[in-house]
């Protein structure tokens, strides 16, 4: 038997354009599920918000998220959790760095640290924080 661990990432109206600038940095396939798809819309103006969605990449990253309607009570947080990302290569990692980097705050830059050979923290455009690192 095995487990997988997959972030699961709450938006409200982002959840769409997040996946896909996911998809983008680390590849792979996106699959979206609107609530409107499903006939579940809760008011007919969030029809197309994300009610399942997931970029699976053949790296082995992965990552859902979906758009909580506005019926339901919702606030992102002071740092609720971070995203790791750790990878064997530098150069792999550092790819994943210069897309995320785009729009989003540095809190930690991607550099070779004590423990390990590259690690970088950085809250993205969406207000999700990753940290990106190579195993020592």
């Amino acid at each position: 038997m095995s487990v997988q661990t997959t972030p699961h990432l709450n938006f409200r109206g982002d959840a769409r354009t997040a996946l896909e600038h996911y998809r983008t940095v680390f590849g792979g396939e996106l699959v979206v599920t609107t609530y409107g798809d499903l006939g579940q819309a809760p008011d007919p103006a969030e029809a197309d918000l994300v009610v399942w969605g997931q970029v699976s990449a053949p790296s082995g990253f992965r990552v859902m998220a979906y758009d909580v309607p506005a019926s339901r009570p919702w606030s992102p947080g002071e740092a609720p959790f971070f995203v790791s990302v750790r990878g064997d290569d530098v150069e792999e990692v550092r790819r994943y760095w210069d897309a995320l980097v785009d729009g989003a705050t540095v809190v930690a830059p991607l550099a070779s640290s004590e423990w390990a050979p590259a690690y970088g923290m950085l809250t993205d455009r969406f207000g999700v924080t990753w940290v990106l690192d190579v195993a020592h």
